[in-house]
């Protein structure tokens, strides 16, 4: 049974950054590797997601901020968030699913993952 597990969500100021980590409990080098998030109230959205290959699949709303990566040797999944905006908080999880990214539909859809952390709280204050 693969875990997640996500850190590095805190409370920051509009315009700061922060760098979420997700640790695999298992090699996980072909493995589709996504960040989710779910605000109060909305459902979970796909932020980025990224494979062996190295293709990334980004929102349109965090094109440009966040970077997606991802340490093979380390089984560890990364979303580096810069230029943080009041609507990028939520509650942030990491997901995978066996196999290579189905292009923009890795971030479309819930449906293709097996495996979930737990999340993490990022607050972004105006």
């Amino acid at each position: 049974q693969v875990q997640l597990a996500e850190s590095g969500g805190d409370s920051v100021q509009a315009g700061g950054s922060l760098n979420l980590s997700c640790v695999a409990s298992q090699y996980n080098y072909y493995y589709c590797m996504a960040w989710f998030r779910q605000a109060p109230g909305k459902e979970r959205e796909g932020v980025a997601a990224v494979d062996r290959t190295g293709i990334t699949n980004y929102a349109d709303s965090v094109k440009g901020r966040f970077t997606i990566s991802k340490d093979n040797a380390k089984n560890i999944l990364y979303l580096q968030m810069n230029s943080l905006k009041p609507e990028d908080t939520a509650i942030y999880y990491c997901a995978e699913h066996w196999g290579d990214c189905n292009g923009d539909y890795s971030i479309r859809s819930t449906r293709e993952y097996n495996y979930w952390g737990q999340g993490t709280q990022v607050t972004v204050s105006s």
